[in-house]
């Protein structure tokens, strides 16, 4: 029988590699970010606890990431102190970012975390995250954070970001056969018919990790854009619905892809992200790649092209379908210092340090008042979601985790798994969530 494996420690870290990408890194054990004279022991101080680290708090004129330059402009106008306790694998060894953050969380070890969302739901529903939504910030959050990390009824986390995953697709070869963009499953299964005939082997660049996105996207895209999204939440909740139901239409589409050869089943089971089909996309081997919103904005991945490139939504039934992730930023409920992590949390949250963040990593803002334009390879997949078009890959109010869950169901599909033993896999993930 097909089991799913404990969310492994790079899934699950997925999401917060995105957020730590321009962020310094420590290389060795978890230091104290901030060191006090003597004078200076009397300041406030929070604890933050995440998987990147700023670089000397002491040092003037250093350049430090967004995320830290908007936690400078808390620590200025506020006059507290954030220390830093990072996470590192070689600290750690096989214990995931996920698992430390818990047991630290359900310890009060920390003030401020950051965290992904299967983690969130989890903190949340057992009560250890404080609700947000009473801070002054909350106010101005674009609907889809409330959405996304809301569990019980509080919201329990607000990312920096939204984080939106597309199809990353080489507009020349496109044109070349005169092929429209498509919209609809069937419309991609056409485009990845010709390029086959005119002698494109694999047609989709894939990798173990972000496949889910299509199946999300044909999973969700009514439940999101259908007008019922809460009822519908509801009713997987409660059983009365089952998510094996939403999932099997994408895992069939997937399955075709695999079985027509357009994917490449075999080596995208051991593909890492953007290393294995960057190459050949970057070549003009491949027309379609699937990858976030970062990767058009860097030039080690997709920044800089050949050729005119594009980012699209995912076939959907709805049309062209962007699939967002996003970790938040919590107070532990039980928190040493907990009101003034929440002072650090709302200058963090504010749209004059969300501007600051957005602008420099260029991405899409929580906040609904904070506007960043984007390269114009992104202009198609930023317009869906300025209309408001989108699905969640990750949704804390859901009682089974979405992203890291279908990424590894996914992985079963790829060894050879049929849709209706994946169906099973939900059907039991369900079923232990609503025994708990």
């Amino acid at each position: 029988m097909m089991k799913v494996k404990r969310f492994s420690q790079r899934c699950s870290a997925v999401c917060l590699t995105i957020l730590a990408v321009l962020s310094l890194t420590s290389c060795g054990k978890e230091r104290r970010a901030n060191l006090l004279t003597q004078d200076d022991r009397v300041q406030r101080t929070v604890n933050l606890f995440s998987p990147m680290e700023k670089t000397d708090p002491n040092a003037e004129n250093t350049a430090r990431s967004a995320a830290d330059l908007t936690v400078a402009m808390a620590e200025e106008k506020l006059g507290v102190t954030v220390a830093y306790r990072t996470y590192t694998a070689e600290d750690y060894q096989d214990k995931s970012y996920d698992d430390v953050v818990l047991d630290r969380a359900r310890s009060n070890m920390d003030d401020l975390y950051l965290l992904n969302s299967d983690v969130i739901l989890k903190l949340g529903a057992e009560g250890k995250l404080v609700d947000l939504s009473g801070i002054d910030n909350a106010e101005n959050l674009r609907d889809i954070i409330w959405t996304a990390n809301t569990v019980d009824g509080k919201l329990v986390a607000i990312p920096q970001e939204v984080v939106a995953y597309g199809l990353f697709v080489n507009k020349d070869m496109f044109d070349q056969y005169g092929l429209a963009l498509p919209e609809t499953p069937e419309e991609f299964l056409e485009c990845c018919r010709v390029f086959r005939e005119n002698g494109i082997e694999t047609p989709i660049g894939a990798n173990r990790w972000w496949l889910e996105t299509f199946v999300l996207a044909l999973a969700y895209a009514d439940l999101y854009n259908g007008g019922n999204t809460e009822a519908e939440i509801a009713a997987l909740n409660s059983g009365e619905a089952r998510y094996s139901d939403y999932m099997r239409p994408g895992f069939a589409f997937l399955k075709n892809l695999m079985d027509r050869g357009y994917i490449d089943a075999e080596k995208a089971s051991v593909s890492e992200a953007i290393e294995a089909e960057g190459a050949d996309f970057l070549a003009q081997k491949t027309p379609i790649v699937m990858a976030y919103w970062g990767a058009a904005n860097t030039e080690t991945a997709y920044g800089k092209t050949d050729f005119e490139m594009q980012v699209i939504g995912f076939p959907s039934s709805r049309g062209q379908m962007p699939v967002i992730t996003m970790t938040g930023l919590a107070v532990g409920a039980e928190a040493e210092h907990r009101e003034d992590a929440l002072q650090v949390l709302n200058v963090m949250l504010s749209d004059e340090a969300l501007q600051v963040y957005s602008e420099i990593n260029r991405v899409i803002s929580p906040s609904k008042n904070v506007k960043v334009d984007c390269v114009p390879a992104l202009k198609p997949l930023n317009d869906r979601i300025e209309e408001g078009v989108y699905v969640l890959g990750s949704n804390a109010g859901m009682k089974v985790e979405q992203w890291g869950s279908t990424c590894l169901i996914v992985r079963e599909l790829l060894a050879g798994a049929a849709v209706e033993e994946c169906m099973a896999a939900f059907d039991r993930l369900q079923d232990e969530a609503l025994a708990k």
